[in-house]
């Protein structure tokens, strides 16, 4: 049985129903443990109290927000509790929109919305009246010490729910601008034949990372004390023609098939150890 994220209900008009959130996803990566360089042994994060100079246990620890230059006001985890909105147990939903009309930009995590009970009716109901509309629900849900907008939509015959991101949360002073710069019609006529090359439907499972999976082979022909496998860069250099990069692009994607290339996978024993974690 998979962690429960979120448990609570979903308030639809005069009707609710129970439900829990589990984790959609999660990424993956090598993780590595920090090393006394002289003998190799572990070492371990000190909760150390400036004040008194020493290092203190966790259960001396307590939350304090900083409201003037070293004056703090201490909160405690059952305040917390106290002051918790609504949604923190129910999500109601405040409004319905277009299955595109969300910005993907916004998508922050997503969850599986599963019903509590074996048999739900108005959770089979809901997904029903979503799929038939082809829209979304918007409600705020309450979780991590944090109020979330989030949409709810359906998918592969269940719930799905991402929680979004606020508008002051979007960095919109780091968008790149597009260039003011002009190109030919033909220039754009072989541009759009190498998207059209390029297009496939999109398999997740053709993708995977090559950069973990490097590391992961590093990491085993280090400890059968084998020369590593090196991995040579590409050079890139600048474009001088346009058109004829364009044409050169298009002339090797017409010859390349269709499989995607692989690089070479970790070995069983540490692809079943990362299943395992």
């Amino acid at each position: 049985m998979p962690a429960t994220v979120w448990k609570g209900y979903i308030s639809f008009g005069l009707v609710s129903f129970p439900v829990r959130l589990f984790a959609a996803a999660r990424a993956e990566a090598v993780h590595f443990h920090m090393l006394h360089k002289k003998d190799l042994s572990r070492v371990k994060a000190v909760w150390y109290c400036a004040e008194e100079d020493k290092p203190i246990a966790r259960p001396e620890i307590v939350k304090g927000y900083e409201v003037e230059k070293s004056k703090y006001v201490v909160v405690e985890d059952e305040e917390l509790k106290k002051v918790a909105p609504p949604t923190a147990t129910t999500m109601e939903i405040l409004q319905f929109v277009a299955g595109d009309d969300i910005d993907p930009l916004l998508f922050e995590n997503s969850y599986y919305l599963a019903p509590e009970e074996k048999v739900s009716k108005p959770y089979a109901l809901f997904l029903a009246a979503l799929m038939e509309t082809k829209h979304d629900a918007i409600a705020k849900l309450a979780m991590h010490n944090r109020e979330h907008v989030v949409v709810i939509r359906p998918a592969e015959g269940g719930l799905v729910l991402h929680t979004l991101y606020y508008q002051d949360e979007l960095h919109k002073a780091n968008k790149a601008e597009s260039p003011k710069t002009k190109f030919s019609t033909k220039e754009l006529d072989m541009a759009k034949s190498l998207v059209q090359h390029l297009t496939a439907k999109f398999k997740l499972a053709e993708f995977h990372d090559t950069y973990r999976e490097n590391v992961e082979r590093l990491i085993e022909e280090k400890n059968r004390g084998e020369k590593i496998t090196t991995v040579k860069q590409p050079r890139k250099a600048p474009v001088i023609d346009l058109m004829e990069a364009l044409k050169k692009s298009l002339q090797s994607t017409r010859a390349r098939t269709a499989v995607p290339s692989e690089s070479p996978r970790p070995s069983k024993k540490r692809a079943r150890k990362r299943q395992a974690a």
